[in-house]
């Protein structure tokens, strides 16, 4: 009896265990790029809005269109991670800063290239 658990044991470890592999799995996890139509205009529209997006009496450059958007993404990043005391701080009319998650989206949207669709 002891010898068909031990057995039963080590078969059910190789079953559960032989699928283990980190490098396997993260070859099989995809991580979508973000883009602008999908992912940007909303996150621009909420948190730079109305002063970048005209249709809403904005009066500064406009980012409710890529191109726009695309050429300034080092600059909007810069001004959006300063702190609220600088010169230049983004959003200026809030006293905190965008969170970090919403920064992120800037960021990665520009590491993954900058895609418009």
């Amino acid at each position: 009896m002891k010898k068909l658990f031990i057995v039963t044991s080590l078969l059910l470890s190789v079953l559960i265990f032989s699928d283990c592999s980190s490098s396997r799995k993260a070859a099989r996890i995809k991580i979508p790029k973000l883009n602008y139509e999908t992912n940007m205009v909303s996150v621009i529209s909420d948190n730079c809005s109305p002063c970048h997006i005209p249709a809403k009496k904005g009066f500064k450059k406009p980012f409710d269109n890529y191109a726009n958007v695309k050429t300034d993404i080092d600059e909007i990043i810069r001004r959006i991670e300063l702190n609220p005391t600088d010169k230049g701080f983004m959003p200026f009319k809030r006293t905190t800063k965008l969170s970090d998650s919403i920064i992120n989206i800037f960021k990665k949207w520009r590491n993954d290239g900058l895609l418009e669709k």
